[in-house]
């Protein structure tokens, strides 16, 4: 499942920011006395007790202004009330309860959603009074912390993710093979989805950008079940002008996150653009089955050599997607769209595949007799033993006497043997070295 979406809101200055760094670990938002300073949102990773959610920090909301900033803060802060699955409210604790407060706290009502009351700036022990005329805002115990000085954040981290138990719940289909339509606005990824569904299930826009949403298309072919889910595309940050398409990033990438298999569409008249590269790298990060949709291919002028000279400039843009496979097609026409559903079954069998240990360790014995490592400093890297440990992405573990003496090219010598004899086409595969004993 994609992570819990956590997002912070309240009327300007009372805190916001701070408490986004310190939930994130980091100093992320800029924070200052001045009211407005976060005007645009900002979201981070974070993790709890084994329970990973997105924070985001939103800027103050000012119920009746007609300032033009504010408005426009209000604005996204709204987007992402609707994107959340859980609202931490914040109010200011040594200000007291305000108009605004009630203001917000009507809007947060109307959302229906998991809201938390968190009255900040309780910095000593003779503040705790403070908490008490929040109850008015009728939202529940108003949960007491200091972001300043780090007080009460456990206790409400422990809170946030008991609001995650129903989502954590939610029965996963593991026969449902998910797979995530990623890449620029207007690289005709709905076109693709219509296309391979066979009807028209998401709208189809020239306009760049209407596919606001992760929206999900189920469907079943041959008695395998899929989920396609469409996403919104990212731009890049300067071009990003409207605040819902800002918030529309994190869920394309939440929808990473939930796939199995990624289809990077890429336009053929662009070609390969370096925000592909950067949609393709975090699917590749995540380790998600990737095939590369070269899509528009009808449109593009051909001779006898212009087809490898695409595929060439593709692999060197995309050089660490080299095990990815490539297919041009044409949505709107259906040329060769009847081949990405194999492809995608083809990807999943090799993410699922299991080398045997046995097998893993003759073509690894088999690989250093052919090239052994190189010595380092007078100290040679002696492998052991390897076994697999998981799939989905397929993932190795060698032992070895000091793994401080492995070199990045030996690791890729090692996977590119062990894709000579198992393929796993369209996935990463993971290596990591221990030592003995590790």
């Amino acid at each position: 499942m994609a992570r819990p979406i956590v997002t912070i809101v309240g009327r300007p200055n009372v805190g916001k920011s701070t408490l986004f760094n310190r939930l994130a670990g980091r100093r992320i938002a800029i924070t200052e006395d001045t009211p407005g300073v976060t005007r645009d949102r900002i979201y981070a990773e974070c993790e709890w007790l084994d329970n990973h959610f997105t924070l985001i920090d939103t800027g103050g909301i000012e119920p009746n202004t007609t300032d033009t900033i504010f408005v426009q803060m209000r604005k996204q802060a709204e987007i992402a009330i609707d994107m959340a699955d859980v609202i931490l409210f914040m109010v200011d604790g040594k200000e007291g309860l305000t108009g605004a407060d009630y203001e917000v706290a009507q809007m947060l009502r109307k959302s229906k959603k998991e809201i938390i009351l968190v009255c900040n700036k309780i910095d000593k022990f003779v503040d705790e009074d403070n908490i008490f005329e929040f109850y008015n805002l009728g939202l529940g115990d108003p949960i007491s912390i200091s972001s300043a000085e780090a007080l009460g954040l456990g206790d409400l981290l422990d809170i946030i993710i008991s609001k995650f138990k129903d989502y954590h719940d939610t029965e996963v289909d593991e026969n449902n093979t998910k797979i995530a339509v990623i890449g620029k606005p207007n690289a005709g990824k709905s076109s693709l989805i219509n296309r391979i569904v066979g009807q028209e299930r998401v709208i189809v826009s020239d306009i760049p950008g209407t596919t606001r949403d992760a929206i999900d298309t189920e469907f079943e072919h041959d008695g395998q079940k899929y989920t396609l889910i469409d996403t919104a595309g990212i731009r890049k940050k300067s071009k990003i002008s409207e605040s819902i398409e800002k918030y529309s990033v994190i869920r394309s990438f939440t929808a990473v996150e939930r796939a199995d298999v990624c289809l990077l569409v890429i336009d053929a008249i662009d070609g390969v653009t370096e925000q592909d590269a950067r949609i393709a790298g975090y699917a590749h990060e995540n380790g998600k089955g990737m095939i590369i949709i070269v899509n528009k291919w009808d449109l593009v002028d051909k001779d006898n050599t212009s087809f490898n000279k695409y595929i060439e400039d593709v692999r060197n843009k995309l050089a660490y997607l080299e095990y990815a496979p490539i297919l041009t097609m044409s949505a709107l026409t259906g040329q060769r769209s009847n081949k990405v559903l194999e492809m995608i079954n083809e990807v999943m069998e090799f993410r699922n595949l299991r080398i045997s240990t046995g097998v893993l360790n003759d073509i690894i014995t088999e690989s250093v007799l052919m090239n052994p490592p190189r010595t380092v400093k007078g100290k040679r890297l002696k492998i052991l033993y390897a076994t697999q440990v998981s799939v989905a992405p397929p993932k190795f573990v060698v032992f070895c006497n000091d793994s401080t003496l492995v070199h990045f090219s030996y690791v890729r010598y090692l996977e590119n043997k062990i894709r000579e004899n198992y393929e796993y086409k369209g996935n990463p595969v993971i290596i990591e070295f221990k030592n003995r004993g590790e």
